[in-house]
């Protein structure tokens, strides 16, 4: 099996993936142009990217071979997913392996912009001692935490901030009061009321349509003056415009390790307003780039192509419908006997009604003499075909539930 790297990999990933037989070709600088030509040349059957931009033109040029994608890292806004999706190609991502690694860089940042650290740094540098101005910090001890979204990354962040003493308050769509109490933070109704209560705000949401611009003026609006805003997640989550002007209008200390219209490759030239202003420090999107984490995440990836390698289920995939809500209008549980043909007869029923199967899954029980299968349809199937299939011989019961 042939795997494309088109990114910066770690040594021990390329080890692992050898170790299972495959032939592996590693190309960090591809990008654009020179991948689209990459994957048609290499034809591999996978193709594993960190930052790289992976369009509909790489993804069309790597047909038939190309069956999947994997995002060595938690998001996959780099991937043109319904463009895969149109190919029936998997695309598959590393969860959660870069939760402390983004964590530690998140509260770095906080302390950074509690103490002025970047500053200090930039007065020395210099010849300036300033040790007057510098010594204005207000302290993180007893400080309110505030997060929006909750999963593994605010809450290693969150183990860290009470390790100093804060006091987290949260808000996520999934998040209950009773998840919120085990995790020792306290549960807000909203974003607004987690930036009303809130010294700090970080956020941590994954990039969607839900939640393209959602921390907007409004959200500023409720922030208190002089805050501290940190954003490790996805630069498009916030609406840039709105932190400028909240920054210069409340004097919001901002930290930023992502950057609207960053460059997608490791170096290159930036320029932006908002890291002009004398409040914003950042980094240049490094909350993924620790050793562990991406030894974490290399064999991740690793596991991921030894199972598809093996003909099992992906791991992580994002655009199989079991991760979402299924688009069926309906499914047939049929109970039924093990025997040659029972399945044949299930389907040709089901083709000569006209019905489209939209997915399906036969489990055997222990003894090999009696399975289920369920069927899902996009349309209800009528009252007589229920019945012709219940006629069939070898099936025991067949069950209609509505989606």
């Amino acid at each position: 099996m042939r795997v494309l790297i088109a990114d910066a990999f770690e040594a021990s990933g390329v080890a692992g993936l050898e170790a299972l037989g495959c032939d592996v070709t590693v190309s960090p600088k591809l990008a654009g142009e020179t991948l689209v030509e990459a994957v048609g040349q290499e034809r591999p059957a996978v193709l594993i990217v960190r930052s790289t931009k992976v369009p509909e033109a790489a993804l069309q040029a790597g047909l038939p071979n190309l069956r999947l994608v994997i995002r060595a890292g938690a998001g996959y806004d780099n991937i043109d997913v319904p463009a895969a999706s149109r190919r029936g190609i998997y695309v598959a991502t590393c969860p959660g392996q870069n939760s402390v690694a983004v964590a530690e860089l998140a509260f770095g940042l906080i302390a950074a912009l509690d103490r002025r650290i970047a500053d200090n740094v930039d007065a020395l540098r210099h010849g300036r001692w300033a040790k007057g101005e510098f010594s204005k910090a207000r302290g993180l001890y007893g400080r309110t935490l505030g997060l929006i979204g909750v999963g593994s990354i605010s809450t290693e962040l969150a183990r860290r901030a009470q390790a100093f003493g804060m006091t987290v308050i949260a808000w996520s769509r999934s998040l209950t009061d009773e998840a919120a109490e085990a995790l020792g933070m306290t549960r807000a109704a909203t974003p607004a009321e987690v930036a009303a209560a809130s010294d700090i705000v970080s956020v941590h949401l994954a990039l969607n349509d839900a939640t393209r611009g959602f921390v907007d003026a409004a959200f500023f609006d409720a922030m208190r003056e002089g805050a501290s805003f940190v954003n490790t997640s996805r630069a498009e989550i916030v609406d840039a415009a709105a932190l400028e002007a909240a920054t210069v209008a409340k004097k919001l200390r901002v930290a930023l390790d992502v950057w609207p219209g960053e460059p997608s490759a490791s170096a290159g030239e930036y320029s932006s307003s908002l890291v002009k202003l004398p409040n914003v420090i950042g980094t240049a999107h490094i909350g993924a780039s620790t050793d562990q984490a991406q030894q974490a995440i290399a064999a991740e990836a690793v596991r991921i192509v030894g199972e598809f390698k093996g003909g099992f289920e992906v791991p992580n995939v994002v655009n199989m419908t079991r991760e979402r809500a299924t688009p069926a209008a309906c499914r047939l549980t049929i109970r039924h006997a093990n025997a040659t043909g029972v399945l044949a007869a299930v389907l040709g029923a089901i083709d000569e009604a006209r019905l489209e199967v939209h997915e399906m899954a036969n489990n055997v029980f222990d003894g090999d003499e009696a399975a289920i299968v369920k069927i899902e349809l996009h349309q209800r199937p009528s009252d007589e075909l229920v019945e012709s299939l219940r006629a069939l011989d070898h099936v025991f019961s067949v069950i209609v539930r509505e989606l």
